[in-house]
């Protein structure tokens, strides 16, 4: 007999009747699509691999904030000049005395001291590569105060703490980490947040759920991810920022961002400073604005004074870098380096023989995409807003640690703790293999934006491969195990 016939001839049972007042059982729940869960396992997963690494980047992150009242502590002398209402000596003059406390090697650019700062005169030296000698000098008495080995402006306790925070101090391969941090910051950010939107069901109350603990909740997880969740929520647009500005001159997608900038032709315009006419060579990307290579030729101290007067005269004022010729056949520049918002980076091109302005680029020219470059980086290393800058990356950098913590307490919190099953720490959410139960349109969608984004920001692509084969792995082998197991249990009692 077939099963249908066999099941049409057996009676229907009948329902048993309800007590009176008995509340209706409450509907069976809906079987979740792979969607929130999987993102829910990779927030977790990506939340335990990866916050060591934001750790690193939060703490390191937090001493480079410091990095400036650390230069006023220990390099005062080198740093500041008290002006006591004289005027200051002439440029050339300053310079004449930093050549002679300093005769090696070549003037690679003078910063003009101004608001109580000293003249950084700066000379390179093919031993020490990208890092120079920065002689500082009284622009009020022409006195040397000091030589510093710089690089790219820094005092070393500045560049030690960048180096830090970049690389851990280990070279390019420092900065697979600080890479790795930024690459899966913002899906956690944009991850956690979504995931905390939608636990909200209650639509009038749900922007004040998003936004405040669960203080209500007792203690335990459900308190602990109150904290979690909200303070992440807080966070978010900081820690987006950080993320998009971190990974623009990553190792790996600092490449690929700056390949889109040339695509784009959104570059920071270049200057030619041939006194013929011919191009200049196209500027290379790096970690900072600032000088290039070191001029072969021996420039005229005289030369920089009246560079800067006609500097001033066409409108560069606040702080400057005044850079010599690269040769004979090439003109002098002056960049503007005001990074304080508003910024001043405008920058020209002068010939001091013939008293003229050849060329020059404004900031506000720029493409956009090269103005939020510069701006974003600028932030980022607490330079835009000056103190206020500061403050707000390190409220960043420790609300970020407290996320961090209260989702290890999490972890920790949800362990089970019976006799005989017990835990260190708590099992992943959802079992593996929640990714198979996507449905089609996210998988039609969502298959070639990842690969989109894998190739953009490779420390993302890798991991998150990783992930999925190794969720993929372990998915099969429980099904196996409970397949075989099914067999060789033993048949009840009785049949």
């Amino acid at each position: 007999m077939s099963v249908t016939s066999d099941e049409a001839a057996r009676p229907s049972p009948v329902p048993a009747e309800k007590p009176a007042g008995q509340p209706a059982p409450p509907p069976a729940p809906r079987r979740p699509s792979g969607l929130a869960p999987l993102l829910l396992r990779l927030h977790f997963y990506a939340g335990v691999l990866v916050a060591p690494f934001l750790v690193v980047a939060a703490l390191t992150g937090l001493a480079y904030t410091l990095t400036p009242q650390l230069d006023g502590l220990l390099y005062d002398r080198e740093l500041r000049a008290a002006a006591d209402g004289r005027p200051a000596r002439p440029l050339a003059e300053q310079v004449a005395a930093a050549r002679a406390a300093h005769p090696e090697g070549t003037l690679a650019y003078v910063a003009p001291g101004e608001a109580g700062a000293t003249t950084q005169v700066v000379f390179s030296l093919p031993e020490l590569g990208e890092r120079q000698h920065s002689v500082y000098v009284d622009p009020y008495t022409a006195e040397v105060r000091g030589t510093l080995t710089t690089w790219f402006g820094y005092t070393p306790v500045r560049t030690w703490f960048d180096d830090l925070h970049r690389n851990l101090h280990l070279g390019a391969v420092g900065r697979h980490y600080s890479e790795i941090a930024a690459s899966w910051l913002w899906l956690l950010a944009l991850g956690g947040l979504a995931l905390w939107w939608r636990r909200q069901r209650d639509g009038r109350a749900r922007l004040r759920r998003l936004l405040l603990p669960e203080l209500s909740a007792r203690r335990g997880v459900r308190r602990t991810r109150g904290w979690h969740a909200s303070t992440g929520a807080w966070l978010v647009v900081g820690l987006l920022f950080l993320s998009a500005t971190g990974l623009t001159w990553s190792r790996y997608a600092g490449a690929n961002f700056g390949s889109a900038l040339d695509a784009l032709d959104a570059r920071t315009p270049t200057l030619s400073t041939a006194l013929t006419g011919a191009p200049a060579p196209a500027a290379g990307g790096g970690h900072h604005d600032g000088a290039g290579a070191a001029p072969a030729v021996v420039a005229d101290p005289a030369a920089v004074e009246r560079v800067l007067r006609i500097a001033r005269e066409h409108g560069l004022t606040g702080p400057v870098e005044i850079a010599p010729p690269a040769d004979a056949s090439s003109a002098w520049t002056v960049e503007q380096v005001d990074d304080a918002w508003p910024v001043r980076k405008d920058r020209a091109v002068i010939d001091p023989a013939a008293g003229t302005l050849l060329a020059r680029s404004d900031f506000a020219d720029w493409p956009l995409l090269a103005k939020l470059s510069s701006l974003g980086v600028s932030a980022h290393m607490a330079r835009l807003f000056g103190p206020v800058n500061q403050v707000l990356l390190a409220a960043l950098a420790l609300g970020l640690l407290c996320v961090v913590v209260w989702g290890y307490r999490m972890w920790w919190q949800r362990r089970p703790t019976r006799t005989g099953r017990g835990a260190l720490v708590g099992a992943p959410p959802v079992g593996p293999g929640a990714w198979e139960r996507l449905p089609t349109w996210a998988v039609l969608g969502g298959v070639p934006l990842v690969v989109a984004l894998g190739w953009a920001l490779p420390l993302f692509g890798l991991p998150l491969l990783a992930f999925l084969a190794v969720d993929l792995v372990v998915g099969g082998l429980r099904r196996r195990r409970t397949g075989r197991a099914v067999p060789t249990s033993p048949a009840p009692a009785g049949r």
